[in-house]
């Protein structure tokens, strides 16, 4: 079977059931596990997402708004490497390629179009369990999501008789955005109490007053689709926002910057790193898994 994937989660999800040879190509964001570059790369951003975090908000509304692509598609490409199964997905119209950015770029594949949708764990589980479905893997996909609810439960079991922490996740800061979807789930699993944010229900724009008037003991910044670098640079911008240095998460040493694109934005596999991460971020949980600390930075 010949497996192309435009969704980050979906390239993890099949190599995770074992069949990442059956993989001829993906989209620009997939990036685990770190092999998965060498295949080509069939889409890419529409315009210059090296701007700062407001300029991409503006451009992403103004193009939602006049109908116009958020991403190119390489349909030369997809058709020549003929895939069986393309992998995309239906939850957000913003985050990756989705079946009507197909269709728009007029791309016609024979194969089976596969679009995940996950607002919640759940849902990712049952993302796991559709994919598997496709590739003839449903006995893997099973012992892939009992794998990673069980670690789940093992982070849980470790921490859940501590006191729990406030804590507010931000995915994006201009304009601020608090976690959603199957966030505040993950949250939950790691013993923590989230402060802002609604289990199941799409990350919006909220105002900065209410972030300061949740007032949490520990702030986590990862803005959706940034690496721990980029993620960093919104320091300067977050320090311009009145009462930043009030927080008692920044005068306390409590501001956590993380790669948001890999562990706290993709509805895949790394949803069980993320619980393990925001349990070492409140609870000094030891995973053991050094890749975590390189995809955090705390704010002295």
């Amino acid at each position: 079977m010949r497996v192309l994937s435009l969704l980050a989660s979906g390239t993890e999800i099949v190599c995770a059931l074992g069949a990442g040879d059956s993989l001829v190509g993906r989209s620009h964001e997939c990036d685990n596990p770190e092999w998965v570059r060498r295949l080509p790369a069939c889409s890419s951003p529409a315009f210059d997402v090296n701007v700062s975090s407001g300029e991409i908000d503006a451009e992403v509304r103004r193009r939602i708004r006049t109908g116009e692509p958020l991403y190119q598609i390489d349909t030369n490409l997809i058709r020549s490497l003929n895939p069986d199964l393309l992998i995309t997905q239906a939850h957000c119209e913003v985050c990756a390629v989705t079946p009507g950015d197909m269709q728009r770029s007029n791309c016609v594949v024979v194969g089976e179009v596969l679009a995940l949708v996950a607002g919640n764990v759940t849902g990712i589980y049952d993302g796991i369990r559709n994919v598997a479905r496709a590739i003839r893997q449903e006995c893997a996909g099973e012992a892939l999501i009992e794998k990673m609810a069980s670690r789940i439960r093992a982070v849980n079991e470790a921490v859940r008789d501590r006191r729990r922490p406030t804590v507010v996740i931000l995915e994006w800061t201009d304009p601020i955005f608090a976690v959603g979807n199957w966030g505040p789930e993950l949250v939950e699993a790691a013993n923590g109490k989230l402060l802002i944010g609604e289990k199941g229900s799409h990350s919006a724009a909220i105002d900065w007053q209410q972030v300061r008037d949740a007032d949490p003991e520990y702030l986590i910044v990862a803005p959706c689709g940034f690496d721990l670098a980029r993620s960093r640079k919104e320091l300067p911008h977050l320090q311009t926002l009145p009462g930043w240095f009030g927080l008692r998460a920044v005068k306390e040493g409590h501001v956590t910057f993380a790669d948001g694109n890999k562990y706290f934005n993709r509805s895949g596999i790394t949803i069980v790193d993320t619980v393990e991460i925001i349990a070492t971020i409140l609870h000094g949980y030891q995973s053991g898994d050094e890749q975590h600390s390189r995809a955090l930075s705390w704010l002295p």
